[in-house]
């Protein structure tokens, strides 16, 4: 299951929060504003701390195909319902405030929108139909987002 959790994490977050912000940040500037690291590196430690909760308490990986046995309610789930979201979120956004790039800032605005349309169209039915009245119970005492 590790090599299963590792290539999820290499192929969805890997590409969506480093992969395409690093082509899209190389604007010939070649500065990077140090300020960009708070969120950045927030993010990565919160993206890896949700990846060890579905590995562990949800004996799953990140990747659709190979999701969480058990629904996760520990960790930074306990706050929000899709913290690696938002850590992602958080990535992005450093890379946007590191780099200066107006593309960053839309790319990053994009992907928080197909997230939000995402968890709401196709997780959260899938988490009801999958995990019934412990969903039920969770959804209601943890908001999606931070509030």
């Amino acid at each position: 299951m590790f090599v299963r959790a590792l290539l999820a994490f290499l192929l969805l977050p890997g590409i969506v929060a480093f992969a395409v912000p690093l082509l899209l940040g190389r604007d010939g500037q070649g500065q990077f504003n140090p300020l960009g690291l708070l969120p950045l590196v927030a993010g990565v430690v919160l993206l890896l701390w949700c990846v060890r909760d579905f590995y562990v308490a949800g004996k799953g990986t990140l990747a659709p195909w190979d999701p969480p046995r058990r629904l996760v309610v520990v960790g930074l789930y306990r706050w929000t319902r899709n913290p690696m979201y938002v850590a992602v979120a958080l990535i992005l956004i450093g890379w946007a405030v590191g780099y200066g790039a107006l593309w960053l800032w839309v790319y990053a605005l994009a992907v928080v929108i197909a997230f939000h349309l995402r968890v709401v169209l196709f997780e959260e039915p899938w988490l009801g139909r999958t995990h019934g009245e412990e969903w039920v119970r969770y959804r209601a005492r943890v908001p999606r987002w931070l509030v």
